[in-house]
């Protein structure tokens, strides 16, 4: 919106220079041949020589006032604006009834941004010369600078009533009214200037951007193209189509209009940026990075742009590079929106903890101060007080999705046969969401439910996908759409249940949600935490994840399922080869401590303990997952200050997910992390028979390895303290029998416990989506409940 204004106020001035800036002041009253000398030099431009004429006539009284005036003229045009000050206002103390050196006067305060004192000079000029055209429209233009635009209109109408078909007071006019927000009046206005100058191009892209205020996007892109028609080189304009093309979700024709900005205005800062921010969210990644390379050249302190291009680096796992550049907007904007969160995660993902402590400490200070430092899924691993959590994320919607005035759901109950149930999600391809869930999809009971895909991810052609095309009763391609867009066909298609499979995870669009689109919105599985949103009605839950205590620190009701909230696949496969030890770099002999967490997950305190076990445990090692090299590097460091050889901590790579759960089979613990446990990850291992220790945090995201535990029977294995987990994992790490007996407990498990009985899931799942059903249509309000 400031760059809007920005081009309002910009194509204000250029008007006022086109239109008044060769005028004459009022005439001054002089006969001396020698100051009308001075005044053709002034309109001439040469400042120099109407001084050097002046000067002389200071030492007549007679003339002295006249020589002031065009002394304080001559300063002002060569850049002298304190001494021009000066000049005028000695000026008016020999001859305080001039109305052109008050009008000079206020010109040259504007210049120096004293605009209060700019004002009272203009006063001063119209009590002298009452209804002045040009003093009337100097004074709105600094009304408009104090943003009193009320009165800049008052000013602008007065003018309008003295002469109808002055163009410029109405084109003027429709600069006051879009700052008022009263844009079709603003439209009215421009159109007054078009029936005069049809193809002025200044008054088409104005009256775009009033059409773009009052929402009308479609009208704005058509005002655009006649500016453009009038002048093809105009870049603010293909700016500005650029931007209501992009609110109409035409990515691709939004980026060709702020192409043309950039040939036309290669500093065209605001279309390199908006250029790389719809280049990002297409996931074209390196064109995105070239548009903020090429902004940031022109404008190297460009925080947006900073923070932008290190968005993109994070996304790549390009971590030190996106590390650089948060720092640097952190630098040059110290409070900059999500910065210090930023730079955590980039940290943690590097395993970089040389500022962890007091980054964290800034971070949870803020937050509970209501500033927007930290995104909420970057909260749920910085703080593990669900209090915060909340605090957190209400911040965040309140920043970025706040609830509409007008939802499009009005309160109606649908009557149709079956519930009709819609999932959404970016993931539903090769992604740790449809591994877990797509059974669950395809075992939805089709005689009471109706269960529908929309995908706002980019289209896939994997295995997966092909599965859950055919898993759906319909599977909806949505990325192209916006959330206003997806939103309302979720209204047309009169979806009883929508539920949100993203939270605040990467590729979430809260967006849709916030324009409440049915009658019933859930939160479920993948963000494993409070969305502070008044507009989700519940979150899926289990008495470990969020115990009864709890439920205030979330502003969703909770929905407990029994034993687990989390769904598996029982389908997942697992490769019947298993690999060597020695080809997957670990030792042939000696116990293996695991934890194939994301390396954002491994804080300080954790690996203090893995370290001081591999101290304990002779030929142990641990064997992690290598999600990029600079966090290896840093592990292996870390490994180094706490007296283990480096080679004890032994990295694993990228493989397909059949291979991977089969490569489980060489590990003989799995060790968690907190505040943040292994969700999906404890699932894969629990399922490829790896016994897991987990120990049991203080908000959800940090007791999901406990619910999972329990689910598949292994609640021996859930610590309640540090010292505790570090003195079982020990134990188990020293007494083979032990261990030995819990695997073959949990190989037995696997056939009957309720973590992996996707039938018992599917209908406790399906009873919970059926109880909030009844009471919407019982017309009750959401509360929370347990499904027994």
């Amino acid at each position: 919106m400031s760059r809007l204004r920005e081009l309002l106020l910009t194509r204000c001035k250029q008007w006022v220079v086109r239109i008044t800036g060769g005028a004459k002041p009022p005439p001054y009253n002089s006969a001396s041949s020698q100051i009308d000398s001075a005044h053709a030099c002034l309109a001439q431009g040469d400042a120099a020589q109407a001084a050097a004429i002046c000067a002389p006539l200071l030492r007549s009284q007679q003339h002295r006032p006249a020589a002031l005036h065009v002394l304080g003229i001559a300063s002002a045009q060569g850049g002298r604006l304190y001494e021009a000050a000066e000049y005028l206002e000695q000026a008016l103390q020999a001859e305080p009834n001039n109305p052109a050196i008050h009008l000079n006067h206020g010109n040259v305060l504007v210049a120096l941004a004293r605009h209060e004192s700019a004002l009272a000079a203009y006063d001063a000029a119209l009590a002298l010369s009452a209804g002045h055209r040009e003093i009337t429209l100097r004074r709105c233009a600094v009304l408009e600078s104090l943003r009193r635009f009320e009165d800049a209109l008052a000013g602008y109408d007065r003018l309008l009533t003295a002469n109808p078909q002055d163009t410029e007071a109405w084109f003027r006019r429709g600069v006051a009214l879009v700052e008022l927000k009263r844009h079709h009046e603003a439209v009215d206005s421009y159109d007054h200037v078009l029936e005069a100058q049809p193809h002025m191009a200044e008054a088409l892209n104005n009256r775009g951007i009033a059409q773009w205020h009052a929402g009308e996007y479609e009208d704005a892109v058509a005002s655009y193209d006649r500016a453009i028609t009038a002048r093809p080189s105009y870049a603010d304009a293909h700016y500005n189509r650029g931007q209501a093309l992009d609110k109409l979700n035409l990515k691709t024709e939004a980026i060709e209009s702020y192409d043309q900005a950039v040939i036309h205005d290669p500093k065209n800062t605001g279309a390199l940026h908006n250029r790389g921010v719809l280049l990002s969210e297409m996931k074209l990644y390196e064109h995105a990075l070239n548009s903020f390379d090429a902004l940031l050249a022109v404008s190297p302190n460009h925080t947006m742009a900073l923070a932008a291009r290190g968005g993109i680096f994070n996304t790549q796992g390009l971590y030190e590079r996106a590390l650089d550049d948060f720092q640097e907007v952190i630098r040059l904007a110290p409070d900059t929106d999500y910065m210090l969160g930023n730079k955590l995660y980039a940290e943690l993902s590097t395993c970089n903890w040389a500022a962890y402590n007091e980054t964290r400490q800034r971070i949870c200070d803020t937050v509970r101060a209501g500033k927007n430092t930290c995104f909420p899924y970057t909260y749920l691993i910085t703080s593990d007080e669900p209090a915060e959590q909340l605090k957190c994320a209400q911040n965040y919607i309140g920043h970025r999705y706040p609830p509409l005035a007008e939802p499009l759901w009005r309160g109606e109950r649908y009557r149709h046969d079956k519930i009709r149930l819609a999932y959404l999600s970016a993931d539903f391809h090769e992604h740790a969401t449809s591994y877990l869930m797509a059974e669950l999809f395809e075992r939805h009971d089709r005689e009471k439910f109706e269960v529908t895909a929309w995908s706002f991810g980019q289209q896939a052609n994997d295995g997966m996908r092909d599965r859950l095309r055919n898993a759906f009763d319909r599977f909806i391609e949505v990325n192209s759409l916006s959330d206003l867009d997806v939103a309302t066909q979720l209204r047309e298609h009169e979806i009883d249940i929508a539920v949100d499979l993203k939270g605040f995870s990467r590729d979430a669009r809260p967006g849709i949600f916030a324009h409440r689109a049915a009658p019933i919105q859930v939160n479920y599985l993948v963000y494993p935490g409070t969305m502070g949103a008044s507009y989700i009605d519940y979150i899926m839950a289990d008495p470990i994840v969020i115990p009864p205590e709890h439920d205030v620190y979330y502003a969703e009701k909770v929905v407990r399922l029994p034993i687990s909230y989390q769904v598996n696949d029982t389908k997942r496969a697992i490769s019947k080869f298993t690999p060597s030890r020695e080809a997957c770099g670990l030792p042939s002999e000696g116990f293996v401590f695991c934890c194939f967490n994301k390396n954002y997950k491994i804080v300080p305190e954790i690996f203090d303990i893995w370290m001081r076990l591999l101290r304990k445990v002779d030929g142990s090692v641990l064997w992690l997952f290598n999600e990029n090299a600079t966090a290896a590097r840093n592990l292996h460091s870390e490994a180094k200050a706490r007296g283990v050889t480096p080679e004890r901590v032994v990295f694993a790579t990228h493989m397909p997910l059949a291979d991977h759960l089969a490569r489980h089979r060489l590990a003989d613990l799995f060790l968690d992390t907190l505040p943040c446990n292994a969700h999906t990850t404890i699932s894969d291992a629990l399922w490829a028979g790896l016994p897991a220790l987990t120990c049991l945090g203080n908000s959800f995201p940090g007791r999901v390895a406990a619910s999972l535990l329990h689910g598949a029977g292994l609640s021996d294995l859930v610590t309640h303290d540090l010292k505790d987990y570090e003195a079982l994992a020990f134990k188990l790490a020293t007494a083979p029998e032990l261990l030995s007996s819990i695997r073959a407990r949990l190989a037995e498990n696997l056939k009957t416990c309720a973590l992996f009985n996707i039938e018992r899931n599917r209908h406790n799942i399906e009873l919970a989506f059926t109880t909030m059903f009844e009471r919407y249509q019982r017309g009750e309000i959401p509360r929370s409940f347990s499904v027994v």
